[in-house]
């Protein structure tokens, strides 16, 4: 991920109801929500949600497939998983032993979290 990249996503969840949208289709999976249950469920009118999803589809935060005369919205779950990997990456860089306290105390399971550096040499790291 790149810091246009980045800004675009953080640009794109400015909003309280981006986030909802957000959380909402994380919690769906793969299988995502088409429009109606999303603004249902949000209690939002669906113009409203449309121009909101546009903003988030226009981020790659969302995708969008059509089924029959439904559009079925699902979260990209590996941007946003980019997303912190490229936040977080260099971490306590060549102190990975930093970083455990602040992993521990996360309210976020350790898988997504991006890897501990374990070099401590900046110049010899390959990741």
């Amino acid at each position: 991920m790149n810091k246009d990249t980045a800004t675009k996503v953080f640009e794109s969840l400015a909003s309280g109801i981006r986030l909802d949208v957000w959380r909402l289709l994380v919690k769906a999976g793969l299988e995502g929500m088409v429009a109606g249950q999303l603004a249902s469920e949000l209690d939002i009118a669906p113009n409203t949600l449309s121009f909101h999803l546009k903003a988030m589809l226009h981020a790659g935060l969302v995708s969008v497939e059509q089924e029959g005369r439904f559009l079925r919205y699902r979260a990209n779950i590996p941007l946003m998983l980019d997303l912190i990997g490229y936040l977080t990456e260099e971490c306590c860089y060549g102190n990975p032993e930093q970083c455990s306290d602040m992993r521990s105390a996360a309210n976020c399971t350790p898988e997504v979290l991006p890897p501990v550096h374990t070099c401590t040499n900046k110049e010899s790291c390959s990741s």
